[in-house]
């Protein structure tokens, strides 16, 4: 049986890319093939592990480009010269382009560490703690063109603990992002997901 291709954008420590090569591995996603990884920045650890798994790795420096349309041109030809079914950003720190959107309409799947559309962009977790929520989260969406304002896969809600300090929390979500990440990837690798508007039906 053919596998569904897909390509992951990376910036960080590689943890969620991690959580999907351990699920395909195991057979949970059996149907998936990550054929490429593309980093923004060289020497991060989700390269450094896509490079241990035998996975093409082109890392397209954003520091090195003159323009934000000359990194988005080339991270765009870099994406499609792959050819992939779907685009996995997996802590990818980089707002995409209006074209690269549009190309990967409900092809483009994000992770975002809170509970959206609260404490959208950067630091999720951080921005949860110093507000004070009793319930924290992570959320698998579709990317639009706004900031973490796409349709909705799957979430996951992480209670907040007196004891708590940022770093614990961070961790607690973490392990649900992992678990929501790889349930969401499979079920669009088996085409469950319909979306209707701003919802997303999971098909029986």
């Amino acid at each position: 049986m053919s596998k569904l291709a897909a390509v992951a954008l990376v910036s960080g420590r590689g943890s969620n890319l991690a959580a999907l090569l351990e699920a395909i591995r195991s057979g949970r996603l059996a149907g998936l093939q990550i054929v490429a990884v593309i980093a923004d920045r060289p020497q991060t650890g989700a390269e450094a592990l896509a490079r241990h798994a035998g996975i093409d790795v082109q890392v397209v420096d954003f520091r090195g480009f003159a323009s934000r349309s000359d990194f988005d041109r080339e991270l765009l030809s870099a994406v499609e010269s792959r050819r992939p079914a779907l685009l996995l950003a997996l802590g990818f720190m980089r707002i995409f382009s209006a074209e690269l959107v549009e190309r990967y309409k409900h092809r483009l799947i994000n992770i975002h560490p809170s509970l959206l559309p609260a404490f959208p962009g950067m630091h999720g977790q951080r921005q949860a703690f110093e507000y004070g929520v009793k319930l924290a989260g992570c959320t698998v969406h579709f990317v639009d063109q706004g900031l973490d304002s796409g349709p909705i896969i799957l979430q996951a809600a992480v209670p907040v603990n007196e004891t708590d300090d940022e770093a614990a929390l961070a961790a607690r979500i973490l392990t649900e992002e992992h678990r929501i990440l790889t349930e969401a990837v499979d079920l669009f690798v088996r085409g469950k997901l319909r979306i209707e508007g701003r919802r997303v039906r999971i098909l029986e």
